[in-house]
């Protein structure tokens, strides 16, 4: 059973614990239970929340950011994340992969002088404005 809502089943754990790197050799022993680091990573990215804010019943938040880098830096982030959207793609009966992508911008930056300037409030950026139609 599961603390929190973004907490893995055993079945989302047996998945993706293949993609978790293994402990290192000759350092010391890994201490922490890994999937509990990684239910503390998803609890923070699906509540917003500040590293400092993890609930008490997970591991100490300097050990989950520490976790958290190094996975980043090591791509373990990246495959686990592309794991998730091959599995969610599949279940909504689409491909594995992409097929289409959509980029969708307010304002282009150019470097010849366009007629329609514009300004982006939002952005505080000069840029022509204009619509993608790849």
């Amino acid at each position: 059973m599961t603390a929190y809502s973004s907490d893995m089943t055993d079945v989302e754990w047996e998945i993706l614990r293949k993609e978790v790197p293994k402990a290192r050799r000759g350092g010391r022993k890994r201490t922490v239970d890994v999937r509990e680091i990684l239910n503390a990573i998803f609890y923070v990215l699906d509540n917003g929340i500040k590293w400092r804010s993890l609930p008490h019943d997970y591991p100490k938040w300097q050990t989950v950011y520490w976790y958290f880098n190094l996975w980043s830096q090591d791509g373990t982030i990246e495959r686990i994340h592309r794991k998730l959207r091959k599995i969610t793609r599949v279940t909504a009966g689409k491909k594995p992969e992409e097929t289409i992508a959509i980029i969708d911008s307010q304002s282009v930056k150019t470097t010849e002088e366009a007629e329609s300037k514009g300004y982006d409030a939002g952005k505080k950026d000069k840029g022509k404005k204009e619509a993608f139609t790849g």
